[in-house]
């Protein structure tokens, strides 16, 4: 079992060895004046265990990244320094570091040490568990993958609903042009997108949808689920499974994406929180040990009504009330 003394073992690992072998260079940070930074020698000296942390590491979903991103800048800009959050910390900045990089990032970083909690959207594998040993999940919000198609695709009058089969055999490259989905479609290609394979969707959607089907080569991967609803928003004979955020995001200001219905099954808030929509997932950050008081403190904050609100600006739906 892994303990507060195994993760504060890591300490003073570098956060831009961090960007390089985990994170692919995509690290971003929160400091006291809300800006982004990448490298920086403050997120990089943790202290010693027995002393106040004033620095926090996330690393891992893309998915979740703009919800701690944004949380951690509103934080960091309302206290600035920690003892303002709670007069019995001590007078240092504030610093939260966010790192996007995919589900597995955030759970392989953990399990090495070299950030303070993973963030994942999907369910941890059992063997993820053995290796974190004592760990804690923070179950942020509920997601959905929505098999959204472009909307100026001719297949939204025709059709509003797939089974799961027609959509595992496109996704597998079995049917490959749209008029073998409805014969009165032109002979067009279908363009499949895809989360890379480092992120979570990639996982929820094999297990839910594909099975033991392999998704076709042919498939084009995206490194977000940001990037994923933009390349079928750009694409008319585009279909993907862009995440429920992603595709509420993606048609804030007009329909872009449109999303069938899975066996009749609507991607509906209602239909995800009662679990009749089936292709979903939690998304979480985790933890090992006990977190320190600051952060608690954060934890806190994040689950708080300033929670609530970035969670649903980020087209999600939360998994708690304030």
């Amino acid at each position: 079992m892994k303990n507060e003394t195994k993760k504060h073992r890591f300490r003073a690992v570098a956060v831009a060895a961090l960007a390089l072998t985990l994170c692919c260079g995509l690290l971003a940070g929160c400091s006291s004046n809300g800006s982004s930074q990448a490298g920086s020698d403050s997120s990089a000296t943790k202290q010693a265990s027995g002393d106040f942390q004033s620095n926090i590491m996330f690393c891992g979903s893309t998915s979740l990244y703009p919800i701690i991103s944004s949380l951690a800048s509103s934080y960091t800009d309302e206290y600035v320094k920690w003892n303002k959050v709670d007069s019995s910390f001590p007078e240092k900045n504030i610093s939260i570091y966010v790192a996007p990089g995919g589900s597995g990032v955030g759970v392989s970083a953990l399990e090495e040490g070299t950030c303070d909690f993973g963030m994942v959207a999907r369910t941890l594998k059992d063997s993820e568990k053995e290796a974190l040993g004592d760990y804690k999940e923070y179950e942020v919000a509920k997601d959905a993958l929505t098999v959204s198609v472009n909307a100026e695709n001719p297949l939204v009058s025709t059709m509003d609903d797939m089974s799961t089969d027609t959509i595992r055999k496109i996704f597998a490259g079995e049917i490959t042009t749209w008029d073998q989905v409805d014969a009165s479609l032109p002979a067009e290609q279908i363009q499949v997108y895809i989360r890379d394979l480092s992120g979570g969707a990639y996982e929820v959607f094999q297990k839910s949808v594909m099975g033991d089907s392999k998704v076709t080569d042919s498939a084009t991967q995206s490194a977000s689920m940001t990037e994923l609803a933009t390349n079928i928003a750009n694409n008319k004979w585009a279909i993907g499974y862009a995440g429920f955020g992603a595709y509420n995001k993606a048609n804030a200001n007009g329909q872009k994406l449109v999303a069938m219905k899975v066996d009749g099954v609507e991607a509906t808030e209602d239909n995800i929180i009662s679990g009749d929509y089936k292709i979903q997932r939690p998304v979480m950050f985790v933890g090992v040990g006990e977190p320190s008081s600051s952060e608690q403190a954060f934890i806190d904050y994040i689950f708080s009504d300033a929670g609530i609100k970035v969670i649903r600006s980020n087209g999600y739906i939360p998994s708690f009330t304030a």
